[in-house]
């Protein structure tokens, strides 16, 4: 079903030039009230001063204090002239539209100001045409006037409010979304990385050793062909694993548990199976770490021994400490002669997601060559004992 559309604006300054012409008609038909002792019929000039009482209506927007002015001038020289009908329905219109569209200043002058010109007309009227009555009640409509207008205002000028808290909000709620996709598009580039980058180099680094000893060593292919299809097949379980989650919304998912420290050891024997060495040392025992911080260290683990690998010594040195309140990992190798050409360790997102992993629990990392060769990654995880 089709949206209504709303009915279209008019200009204001049309509006109030056709609300002023309507307040002209209106004074032009009281033109034939009743004549009392001591007033004048109208004439040419009564005709003059009903236009300068209703024109102003049209400028109050831009230039309230003119209007009013004009206005009251128009209503006085009405009043000491003795014409026959009293026009104050378009001063009280003309109140009423400062006080909506005007500042609150403008309008309690222009208040004051028209109930100065209504005594004075109102006084000045032939005995016998004006009582105590009409005086009151000119007042009060005054008053209603004035009152009606500010309270409109008021109430726009709440209502805009909300409307720009409204917009606030909503561009508030718009750039908390577009920080959580880039935060969700992070870390999934951070996983993809582990996992492809650790599970890659592994592959390359058998099929090379596969290519070399195809020809000498079929037993030694043989088994660079077995560490490349489990890689390869490990690699697409968790990158399935991986589209699974992003996917999880259309409907259930299997899915493995995260990986942990406590999986180290499976890592290590697979990086021993790639044809290089690790030691791996945990002097504690591995305490419940937290989720988060459980992942994050597995995967600083993960990808320091796939930089061993492609650019590290033919060993290394794996090191775990858990304590009360924070787990400390370090990853070293012995170095080897850089070949030419070779990228340093820092020339990839490695170390970068290494960091941002680290820093977004607290934690620190360093990461450099050692004075006697080779490369250390050191990292620092603190966690909080307990639920959170």
């Amino acid at each position: 079903m089709p949206a209504r559309r709303g009915l279209p604006r008019i200009d204001p300054r049309l509006f109030d030039a056709i609300v002023s012409v309507a307040l002209f008609l209106l004074l032009v038909l009281s033109f034939g009230a009743t004549v009392h002792p001591g007033q004048r019929p109208v004439d040419a000039w009564a005709w003059v001063l009903g236009v300068l009482l209703t024109a102003p209506y049209a400028l109050h927007r831009r230039l309230p204090s003119t209007s009013v002015a004009m206005s009251l001038t128009a209503l006085l020289a009405f009043s000491l002239l003795h014409y026959a009908p009293y026009p104050g329905v378009s001063v009280f219109v003309l109140l009423f539209g400062i006080a909506l569209h005007g500042r609150r200043r403008d309008s309690l002058l222009a208040f004051a100001a028209t109930v100065a010109a209504f005594v004075v007309g109102l006084l000045a009227q032939p005995a016998g045409v004006v009582a105590v009555s009409d005086v009151i009640s000119t007042l009060l409509a005054t008053a209603v006037a004035w009152l009606a207008g500010d309270n409109l205002r008021q109430r726009r000028l709440r209502w805009a409010s909300l409307e720009e808290r409204t917009r606030m909000l909503e561009r508030e709620r718009e750039d908390r979304d577009r920080a959580a996709v880039a935060a969700e598009r992070l870390r999934i580039a951070r996983e993809l990385h582990d996992v492809v980058a650790h599970s890659m180099s592994l592959i390359a680094v058998q099929a090379g050793v596969g290519r070399h000893v195809i020809d000498s060593d079929v037993t030694a292919a043989r088994s660079a062909l077995s560490v490349i299809e489990s890689t390869s097949r490990d690699a697409l379980t968790e990158m399935r694993r991986m589209l699974g989650v992003l996917r999880s919304g259309d409907g259930v998912v299997d899915l493995r548990p995260v990986p942990g420290l406590r999986d180290v050891g499976a890592l290590v024997a697979e990086t021993r199976r790639a044809g290089m060495g690790v030691t791996l040392d945990t002097a504690t025992a591995l305490t419940d770490l937290p989720t988060g911080v459980d992942l994050a260290a597995y995967r600083v683990v993960q990808e320091s021994l796939t930089n061993v690998l492609k650019h590290g010594g033919p060993v290394a040195h794996v090191r775990i400490a858990c304590s009360t309140d924070r787990v400390e990992l370090e990853v070293t190798d012995d170095g080897r002669p850089p070949a030419a050409g070779a990228p340093s360790r820092d020339a990839g997102h490695g170390l970068v997601g290494m960091r941002e992993r680290i820093e977004l629990y607290g934690g620190r990392l360093e990461a450099g060559p050692r004075p006697g060769g080779g490369f250390r990654v050191h990292a620092t995880l603190p966690y909080a004992v307990g639920p959170s």
